[in-house]
């Protein structure tokens, strides 16, 4: 008997795969484990029956609605008559009468108060000045006075809450491609899939990727870390696959997680002599919050202590997912990215893979696309990687990309090479843009220059409100030195710079786990490009240490900063910057004073001398006794004071340490009542360094 795979049955009868195996699930109580898995030919008859009832049904139920909806429409349209003939007159002008108005929370000021009154705000400022209220233009209300205002005016007013998500002002644009994806599907074309290969430090990543496109670059990053987002396509059986690179640091979550936010497709890569570490649980927990198929990699299968079967039942036991030779629906290629064994097999399930998701998109005109990464170039300046998801991407293409807009002046294919057009999954570097684009927002072609301009202005005057509301947490100089004296949690400042966007946000990311008890870490700001001569005055006017990682600063800026005593610290590998911020942090703490009793002794008789005082004459019994030291004096068992050193001699000589077994006089300060057979404690207080608990 034939046997068909799940995914081609879905094919034949025009289906998305995993709604073809809720089907199976629901209608013939068939479960299946992944698209691979195989129907019997009577299972498949009996839907290919089903499939052509429900069509007839379909049929049926659209010419019932079609007549449903021409005598809901003539039903509509006697209403409306009816409703014009008994509508009531219009009111004459001048008549007294109260209008309503809505004013939402985040708009509580005098000139959008007027607005929404048609007024001009100097028209309510001498309305209210009658009544004793002095207002001033922009003013910030309250609701109180919006209500008195819009009485005074005749309005009544409603406030509404202020909407979690301000109204974008692209949102036509994309409300535009919805209503494409959902009235056009036919027109939709099969793209190349777009892969991001994650997992832990070291498992190989960026050297699978070297193997694939025959590059090397794993060794020419900075401790053999990937530091930055690329992308690059190969071709592999006339397909044409895009391979996002991610960075393999844990610092690196943020950009891990906008990989997997941008991709189709995951090659979570383990090594088969390392298996499932922290980081690897971490890079699947971000794929499967971006709801994507992930195919695992078991890499490092050629070396003498790899184990497969092991890294199998880790995959079971921390990831729960279970292989496909096991009986799961997880697929499994063991591979050796260095020597390329496996490689074909892993490019052969990623296209398998795309085949049966059936990654589609609109394949011409107006492109969208996703920026992967940005930074600001000194030669080429604002550049941006982006991945072309819908239409095409050509050379004089006007776009607006979050609050900036552009021009495509120049596009860079993943060689380096300057192309005119980039199609769906294309990968390349833009030139063009106005400003540094923001990570990971979405690119669209528009029309026009002014529609770009428009759009991205109005953009960013809504960030410049947002951010005036975000109440402001910098720390003043004078504030810092008060929380010290007041004995107040300590603040670290810091003026952080890097190469891209992506940098940046990993940084904070880091940075922010080092919150603890004793000391707020502030980054009082954090910005793409060198360092200059306005980050300096920034650190110096807020007390803050400038750290920049991959960035340099000029001999003007290094100057300048010498000048105002502000430290610049410069680092290529992130693992540096941490440990010496870990340092900083453990450097601003106050030491712990510690009592240490440093040894006993008696008095032995006592020696007074005018003018001076009791001299005590003390036999050390063991260890010492300091001249800044402290004692406590006992009689008979009983603590008689406790006292500072004034002045200690071995015979007439002044010393700073006498030690057992030998005698000394000890003059204390400020008491002399003291006798023969007392009995001496000497201690001190040390100090000791505090350690930081980074878990607080």
């Amino acid at each position: 008997m034939s046997k068909t795979r799940v995914y081609e049955m879905a094919k034949d009868i025009g289906m998305n795969t995993k709604d073809f195996i809720q089907l199976l699930k629901n209608e013939f109580n068939i479960k299946v484990k992944s698209h691979m898995s195989t129907l019997e030919d009577d299972t498949v008859e009996a839907i290919l029956d089903l499939m052509e009832e429900e069509n007839k049904k379909k049929i049926a139920k659209k010419e019932t609605t079609k007549n449903i909806k021409k005598d809901s429409k003539s039903k509509e349209k006697n209403e409306n008559n009816s409703k014009k003939e008994v509508e009531p007159p219009i009111k004459p002008e001048g008549e007294n009468k109260i209008e309503e108005i809505i004013i939402a929370q985040d708009e509580l000021k005098l000139d959008k108060l007027a607005q929404k009154m048609g007024k001009n705000q100097n028209d309510l400022i001498k309305a209210m000045f009658m009544q004793g209220i002095v207002l001033r233009p922009g003013q910030d209300l309250s609701p109180e006075m919006v209500e008195d205002i819009a009485l005074n005016m005749n309005y009544l007013v409603t406030i509404k809450e202020a909407s979690k998500v301000s109204s974008d002002p692209a949102q036509h644009i994309i409300n535009k491609w919805d209503e494409y994806y959902k009235y056009n599907s036919k027109k939709l074309k099969i793209r190349p899939p777009v892969v991001t290969v994650m997992g832990h430090v070291d498992h190989g990543k960026t050297t699978l990727l070297d193997n694939i496109r025959g590059e090397s670059v794993a060794e020419s990053e900075a401790g053999g870390i990937t530091q930055s987002i690329g992308a690059y396509q190969v071709e592999y059986n006339n397909k044409k696959i895009t391979f996002i690179d991610t960075p393999g640091h844990e610092a690196f979550t943020e950009m891990r997680a906008r990989g997997a936010q941008a991709t189709d497709i995951v090659i979570l890569i383990v090594a088969a002599d390392d298996g499932v570490m922290p980081q690897t649980i971490e890079a699947y927990n971000h794929a499967k919050d971006a709801g994507v198929p992930i195919i695992v990699a078991i890499n490092k299968v050629d070396k003498p202590n790899a184990n497969v079967e092991l890294t199998k039942q880790q995959m079971v036991a921390k990831l729960n997912l279970i292989p496909e030779d096991w009986g799961g629906d997880t697929i499994t290629v063991e591979i050796s990215a260095k020597s390329g064994k496996g490689i074909e097999d892993l490019l052969e399930m990623i296209l398998l893979v795309s085949e049966v998701e059936e990654i589609k998109c609109k394949p011409n005109g107006n492109a969208r696309a996703v920026i992967i990464d940005s930074k600001l170039d000194k030669f080429l300046g604002p550049i941006a990687t982006v991945i072309v998801k819908d239409g095409v991407l050509k050379t004089g293409d006007f776009f607006i990309a979050g609050s900036t807009h552009g021009k495509v002046r120049r596009m860079l294919d993943d060689k380096g090479k300057t192309i005119k057009a980039a199609g769906p999954s294309t990968p390349v570097q833009l030139l063009g843009f106005d400003e540094v684009a923001d990570m990971h927002s979405i690119l669209y072609v528009v029309d026009t220059l002014d529609e770009a301009r428009n759009i991205s202005s109005i953009k960013k005057e809504m960030l410049n409100i947002q951010n005036q509301r975000i109440s402001k947490k910098h720390v003043k100089l004078e504030d810092l030195m008060k929380m010290m004296e007041e004995d107040q949690k300590k603040v670290l400042n810091i003026v952080l710079k890097a190469s891209t966007f992506g940098e940046i946000e990993a940084l904070k990311n880091s940075i922010s786990k080092l919150q603890n008890k004793d000391i707020d870490i502030e980054v009082i700001h954090a910005g793409i490009g060198s360092i200059t001569n306005s980050d300096v005055m920034l650190a110096s006017a807020s007390d803050a240490v400038i750290m920049g990682f991959r960035v340099k600063a000029d001999s003007k800026t290094i100057k300048e900063a010498e000048k105002e005593g502000i430290q610049i610290k410069k680092y290529d590998i992130i693992f540096n910057l941490i440990d010496d911020l870990k340092k900083a942090l453990q450097g601003m703490l106050d030491p712990e004073e510690k009592e240490e009793i440093t040894g006993s002794g008696k008095i032995k008789e006592v020696f007074k001398i005018k003018k001076v005082g009791n001299i005590a004459g003390v036999q050390i019994l063991e260890g010492f006794v300091t001249r800044n030291g402290k004692v406590r004096i006992y009689r008979n068992g009983g603590l008689v004071n406790d006292v500072s050193i004034e002045s200690l001699k071995h015979y007439k000589d002044e010393v700073k340490m006498v030690d057992a077994p030998k005698e000394c006089g000890i003059k204390f300060e400020n008491f002399d009542d003291i006798s023969s057979g007392d009995e001496l404690e000497f201690y001190r207080y040390v100090q000791i360094e505090r350690q930081l608990d980074f878990n607080k």
